[in-house]
């Protein structure tokens, strides 16, 4: 079996294809990209900020682990309330949650690597990289270009960060040196060392984030959520990240539908798509939050027969008005994050999903340490009841409070085939977006039989019940678009959908990977 990795940086891709050759496994590769894209990658890629992490054994055992940040104890439930910008969940230093990604990483390579490289020598990559630079890759330097205004508010942000032009060597010394520190005393250092004193000392003029909130962090391993669609195992997070309750939602709907026989193209395919769609979402806000905290009907959601009660009621020649589904209330989620998948040449499979929240983040860089640190707490309601700036109303289930982990999308996933062995391993960036273009890509692959670039590459449409209208690819056909407007649907704004990294084996043993062509990513194989 070819070992690949799928991500949306190539230097970070050939990092862990460079693991595997040395005798890693899937997780040790997934902890190499992970700390790589932290310097290649920075405006998703991250220390500072958290995830998902699914694993798969070749013998089809899972984990499910939860880096997600977690609410720092100065937080409240109206901690934000009034405010905007600086100060509030965005922008700034109290727009952060204490970060999980060290320990997340730290914690899948103790439990599930294969004991072959150290946690020291899987960072040395990054470290390299970080101290040493890299040729700055045209769609970075305009990434960097289009956020100077954030970045150029903080000082150490400044200096790392502005005026990066293409073409040119991008070094980081001063996360080169972070690296060199997990390296030398092991991961706790994030937490508990000289890292952890310098985040505090930072934060501590603005009364956030403390030694102990950061000594307390824990990562949280949980078990999958796990449906079937077509016959075919779907594997996927369970919450915090509303991911894959949601997905596996849809997908159920979506099963009393032949969708394989209607066409890619007919508007009938894409209005039971988006119906299904909507009524999920309309869960979703209902329901999610962090289950430590709040109970959520996992359970129920997936469910065939509450599927079924939801399929009922779709009508095949009107679109449902979302506030006919559900009167209620939706939430905010930016839509920057990144994915990567990879397989070994065991079979050993990881699908990982994590982020700064926003595009940088929050915007700040911990002086002296390199670390730009997340916005996650925006991904909280922070002023529950009340019009977020989407005009979203959003509810108590994911209402701030200490030590609580915000709700999410993030949907990595794997889908096995009926007789248990793995198909795909499959995910995406994009916020609330990312369990639709997970779904998208599903269907593709088992409802239409695309290839995995095809599959990825295909025009893709959004909708997440409130607001009540589609974001689509611009490429969506116009008889699909057509289509829709005349069973009542409505189109907002044309949009790039997701940047899916995707592995596909196929029954004879053939593997292929593709990179959303909406990135800059690239598909190593090994």
């Amino acid at each position: 079996m070819r070992a690949m990795v799928a991500s949306a940086e190539p230097l970070a891709s050939q990092v862990g294809v460079d693991v595997m050759r040395r005798g890693g496994n899937a997780v040790d590769a997934a902890v190499a990209v992970g700390f790589a894209l932290a310097v290649t990658y920075p405006q998703a890629g991250n220390l500072g900020g958290g995830g998902f992490l699914l694993w798969r054994r070749k013998d089809g055992q899972t984990a499910a682990v939860d880096y997600r940040e977690m609410a720092p104890a100065a937080a409240f439930r109206e901690v934000y309330a009034g405010k905007t910008d600086e100060g509030g969940p965005t922008v700034g230093w109290r727009a952060s949650g204490t970060p999980g990604t060290v320990a997340g990483l730290a914690l899948a390579h103790k439990k599930y690597g294969s004991g072959k490289l150290s946690f020291a020598a899987l960072i040395e990559p990054a470290r390299a990289l970080a101290a040493e630079g890299f040729v700055a890759p045209a769609s970075l330097s305009r990434s960097l270009a289009s956020y100077t205004a954030l970045l150029s508010r903080y000082e150490a942000s400044k200096a790392v960060f502005v005026g990066i032009g293409e073409g040119q060597k991008f070094r980081q010394p001063e996360l080169a040196e972070t690296l060199a520190r997990i390296q030398k005393n092991g991961p706790r250092e994030f937490y508990e060392g000289e890292t952890a004193r310098r985040i505090a000392a930072a934060m501590r003029p603005h009364g956030w984030i403390s030694e102990r909130d950061l000594k307390g962090y824990d990562v949280k391993e949980r078990g999958v959520v796990t449906g079937r669609y077509r016959g075919h195992g779907i594997v996927s997070m369970p919450p915090p990240s509303s991911g894959g309750a949601v997905l596996i939602e849809i997908l159920n709907i979506l099963e009393g539908f032949e969708l394989g026989k209607l066409g890619w193209e007919s508007p009938l395919r894409w209005h039971l798509v988006i119906e299904a769609i909507k009524r999920a979402f309309a869960d979703r806000a209902e329901f999610f939050g962090d289950p430590d905290f709040v109970r959520v009907p996992v359970a129920k959601l997936t469910d065939p027969a509450y599927a079924a009660r939801w399929r009922a009621s779709i009508d095949l020649h009107h679109a449902t008005p979302s506030s006919a589904i559900r009167a209620g209330q939706a939430s905010h989620e930016p839509l920057h994050t990144t994915h990567f998948s990879i397989l070994d040449s065991d079979g050993n499979a990881v699908s990982n999903t994590y982020t700064l929240n926003g595009p940088y983040g929050s915007g700040v860089t911990i002086p002296g340490t390199g670390i730009l640190m997340n916005n996650e707490m925006d991904d909280f309601a922070a002023n529950p009841g009340k019009p977020n700036r989407y005009g979203l109303i959003q509810g108590e289930s994911n209402a701030v409070r200490a030590k609580k982990r915000p709700l999410s999308s993030m949907t990595p996933t794997f889908v096995t085939n009926p007789d248990g062995t793995l198909r795909l391993i499959i995910g995406s960036p994009g916020g609330p977006t990312i369990i639709n273009t997970v779904l998208h890509v599903i269907l593709n692959v088992l409802d239409h039989g695309q290839g995995i670039a095809d599959a990825i590459a295909a025009p893709r449409a959004h909708h997440q019940w409130l607001p009540d209208e589609i974001g689509a690819d611009k490429h969506l056909p116009e008889s699909v678009k057509g289509g829709l407007e005349r069973l009542g649907h409505t189109f907002g704004k044309p949009r790039s959908l997701g940047d899916a990294q995707g592995i596909l084996l196929a029954p004879d043993g053939t593997v292929a990977g593709a990179s959303d062509p909406r990135g800059s990513g690239r598909t190593i194989g090994g």
